[in-house]
């Protein structure tokens, strides 16, 4: 999943050495804390969260293959 991740935000963005992903686990949940060069942030997030959103479903059906809950944080 960490290296979809990274497959999909280093298409949008202009820095894609920046993009940097970590990944936190617990019991139910996966957590994935994405961070991008502070020029990138709004093609990650896309207008009105789209491309976040976007980036979120197919996390979503990843993991419920996976029987687990995944959750992606975009911090600057």
């Amino acid at each position: 999943m960490k290296d979809l991740i990274e497959f999909i935000v280093k298409a949008l963005v202009d820095d894609p050495s920046a993009i940097e992903v970590e990944k936190v686990d617990a019991e139910k949940t996966t957590t994935y804390k994405l961070r991008s060069a502070k020029n990138d942030i709004g093609k990650v997030i896309g207008k009105r969260g789209r491309t976040a959103s976007a980036i979120r479903t197919i996390m979503t059906a990843v993991s419920a293959r996976q029987g687990k809950k995944a959750v992606l944080e975009i911090l600057e």
